[in-house]
């Protein structure tokens, strides 16, 4: 069995400008499995459905003990690296922060999402207070020789209508993204962003491997590998699908 080091430092060695690592998100164990089998280099669980398929809304609402409960049941079907959706951190504060990184890394993770909005709120850290909070996630997330990948999440895009995306919040999500990687950041995750003139802006000025998702309203995954993303997610998609087909199928059985 390959080691939690061995497998962060794999992890980390997939994000490739151009090249990216596709990360089909999933929600439990047999969701894993099915996507291993479709090939997968890497998995990766979402918030959004991890808490949806046990009944709970997104933001926090299903509780980090609850989510590495669910972490913990992938690790046992799958050798890959597993990277997880790890929100807000659970906490506003440094010290909060890195007892959740702490917790998750211990169960054998390699890398997780970090978001800079306030959970439950419409407004974001401002740059200091996420730069504190990143260290904090920086520190507890390289422990006993492994070193976490910290994707540096922010929904600068997501807060705001995609006719509404300016190259001013471009430019704001580059110096987030600058101040970032100055505390220990290892990727940079942009979700929401939808114009591809915005896209090749933020990848040819950010120094972190740039993570996009896809969405029913954004480009392609091979649109965003052609616009230098190292790294292409699904979020809540396919289980959205997923459970959409489980809906329309029930509702023939009981027609």
């Amino acid at each position: 069995m390959t080691s939690q080091a061995d497998k962060a430092a794999q992890f980390k060695s997939l994000h490739i400008p151009g090249n990216p690592v596709i990360l089909f998100n999933i929600w439990d164990a047999g969701s894993a499995q099915a996507v291993e089998r479709s090939g997968a280099q890497a998995i990766a669980t979402g918030s959004a459905p991890v808490a949806m398929a046990n009944g709970f809304p997104d933001g926090e609402q299903f509780s980090l003990e609850q989510a590495l409960t669910v972490v913990s049941r992938i690790l046992q079907v799958t050798d890959l690296p597993v990277t997880m959706d790890l929100e807000g951190g659970y906490s506003p504060t440094p010290d909060g922060v890195a007892a959740s990184v702490q917790q998750a890394m211990a169960a054998g993770i390699v890398g997780f999402n970090f978001e800079d909005q306030v959970v439950g709120s419409k407004a974001l850290y401002s740059v200091d207070d996420q730069v504190e909070r990143l260290k904090a996630a920086r520190t507890a997330a390289s422990e006993n020789g492994v070193h976490g990948f910290i994707n540096a999440r922010t929904d600068i895009f997501l807060k705001a209508k995609p006719d509404d995306h300016t190259d001013e919040m471009v430019d704001e999500a580059i110096e987030r993204a600058k101040a970032y990687e100055q505390a220990g950041a290892d990727g940079f995750f942009a979700p929401g962003m939808v114009h591809e003139a915005q896209i090749e802006k933020l990848t040819k000025n950010v120094n972190l491997p740039v993570n996009m998702i896809v969405l029913p309203h954004t480009p392609s995954q091979q649109t965003f590998a052609d616009l230098g993303a190292a790294r292409v997610s699904y979020g809540p998609t396919p289980y959205k699908r997923m459970i959409a087909w489980l809906e329309n199928e029930a509702a023939d059985a009981y027609d």
